[in-house]
């Protein structure tokens, strides 16, 4: 996007690796059958996203793309465990929108200051002390660790402001928002001075305050991406109200009526929520017109039958700007607060693929460890506790042919067989 303001970033994310667990026998002078006493595992480091009031745009994932938290460290003798893995921190402005790429999701909603994982990081591998039974007193194994979540995101900012400006362009955003506040917009006459939105805290009275944007110019065909289209409408999803300025001096030689309805018929068509919010209608440049009133009546009329308040003003002049301010924080004081969006539910990735390869290991003459893709997503989406979902379960790992592998391995009614974190006996 132009000017250095990026408001959407794709990135990989790749959250630590739990390190493994150790085999190691306890080794200490006159002890000589010292048991077993390998350390856990530590655990991957998490990604993680923060708020960043100091960021407005971005721009930071422009260029790096990938983001890598540290692996645990691997366990050692004597009950060691390896040191967790450093979890990544990433910083991106407040507002920011961050969806799942494969399935458009939204997972978090960066508006408040909480943190958020966004990738967590894998679980460390157990130490040979914790498969020592009374006939397996010496296990000459331990568990590897577990590998980090890996996902692509999405990162799209939506701007947190209570009001949004909106209009053609060249009708004189810019030069409002430089009047009603301490905002320094690029303002010049000629079409998208404005390419990426400015906001302005305006200060009405001790007390009474708001966050205004300027959106960058909508022209018709904008909720088709026409123009700067969807890159600018976004940010006025959260905003609480509009001002909506009109040109009523016709200075760019259009009818300032097929003005209003054009911007409003490209709300309603990128958002009808968004149509529905309320909305202030402010004729700028009325100073331009002299004693010529009948463009400003005949606009006041056409937006006053719509059901919109109406502000006649010259920003340029400071001229009913600040009547217009006023009215804007009264109707503020009865709305709802600034847009925040809920996580969308994704449902749990059906178990259908068993095809998927299996690493079945014998890690010693009663213990074998099971491990593949699909056996993970199967652990996720049932209720060991429930009986049918027990039932269930089984009949997959059947039909899938888990058993009958194990079986032409030679394994025994008895063995213990470990899938990820589950284990139970085996019996044909």
């Amino acid at each position: 996007m132009a000017n250095g303001f990026v408001d959407k970033a794709t990135i990989h994310v790749i959250a630590g690796r739990g390190g493994d667990g150790a085999v190691a026998f306890h080794r200490e002078k006159f002890v000589p059958a010292g048991g077993p006493d390998g350390g856990d595992g530590g655990r991957g480091g998490d990604v993680i996203a923060v708020v960043d009031d100091h960021m407005s745009t971005l721009m930071d994932f422009r260029y790096k793309r990938k983001y890598v938290a540290g692996n645990g460290m691997n366990g050692q003798g004597n009950r060691s465990s390896g040191r967790d893995g450093e979890s990544l921190t990433i910083r991106v402005p407040r507002g920011t929108l961050i969806r799942d790429k494969a399935t458009g999701g939204i997972l978090h909603d960066m508006s408040d200051d909480a943190p958020y994982v966004i990738a967590r990081g894998g679980n460390g591998g157990w130490g040979n002390r914790h498969f020592a039974t009374p006939t397996r007193q010496v296990p000459r194994f331990a568990k590897p660790g577990r590998a980090g979540e890996d996902r692509e995101i999405v990162l799209e900012l939506k701007l947190l402001a209570d009001v949004g400006l909106v209009g053609f362009p060249n009708v004189g955003k810019s030069t409002l928002l430089s009047v009603v506040s301490k905002a320094h917009p690029k303002i010049a006459n000629y079409h998208f001075t404005t390419l990426f939105p400015n906001l302005g805290v305006v200060y009405v009275s001790e007390g009474v305050s708001f966050v205004m944007a300027d959106i960058p110019g909508i022209i018709e065909g904008a909720s088709d991406g026409a123009g700067l289209g969807h890159d600018f409408l976004r940010h006025i999803d959260r905003c609480r109200l509009l001002i909506h300025l009109v040109d009523v001096s016709g200075s760019e030689g259009r009818d300032p009526i097929a003005d209003f309805d054009a911007i409003n018929e490209e709300l309603h068509l990128y958002n009808e929520d968004l149509a529905a919010r309320p909305q202030i209608v402010a004729a700028n440049k009325c100073d331009l017109l002299g004693d010529d009133r009948e463009p400003i009546e005949r606009l006041k009329q056409h937006v006053e039958a719509k059901g919109y308040r109406f502000f006649e003003l010259s920003a340029a002049a400071h001229q009913g700007t600040q009547e217009l301010m006023r009215a804007a924080a009264g109707l503020l004081a009865g709305l709802p607060p600034v847009l925040r969006y809920e996580p969308d539910y994704v449902p749990p990735e059906p178990v259908i693929d068993t095809s998927e390869a299996l690493a079945i290991e014998q890690c010693d003459d009663d213990y074998w460890s099971v491990e593949g893709p699909w056996l993970q997503r199967l652990l996720q989406s049932v209720n060991l506790g429930d009986y049918e979902s027990r039932m269930y379960f089984d009949r997959v790992l059947r039909e899938a042919g888990v058993f009958a592998r194990l079986e032409s391995m030679g394994v025994k009614d008895g063995d213990t067989i470990a899938i990820y974190d589950l284990e139970f006996e085996y019996q044909s």
